[in-house]
C-alpha cells in the first residue's frame, strides 16, 4: 500500500515536470513580490531574482533527471 502511495510522488513524464515547475514558479513569483514590498529598492529586486533563479535551476535539474532516467531505462544491462 505504501508503494502505491509513493508512486504518486514520482515524476514520470515531461508534462508532470512542467506542471511542477509551473507551480514552483508561481510560488516563487508570489514570494518575490512579497520581498519587493517588504524590502523596497535594490534589495527586494535581488531577492525576487533569487527566488525566480532558483526555479530555473530546479526546473533544469528535474528535466535533466527525466532524460537521464529514460536513457538508463533504454540502456541494456551489462553483467560482468
Amino acid at each position: 500500500m505504501l508503494q502505491l502511495i509513493g508512486r504518486l510522488f514520482v515524476i514520470k513524464t515531461p508534462v508532470e515536470a512542467y506542471l511542477i515547475i509551473y507551480a514552483l514558479a508561481t510560488g516563487a513569483v508570489e514570494r518575490g513580490s512579497i520581498y519587493m514590498q517588504r524590502f523596497p529598492g535594490m534589495g527586494g529586486k535581488l531577492l525576487f531574482l533569487a527566488c525566480t533563479g532558483a526555479v530555473f535551476m530546479a526546473g533544469a535539474k528535474i528535466l535533466d533527471c527525466l532524460k537521464h532516467e529514460k536513457r538508463v531505462a533504454e540502456q541494456p544491462e551489462t553483467v560482468f
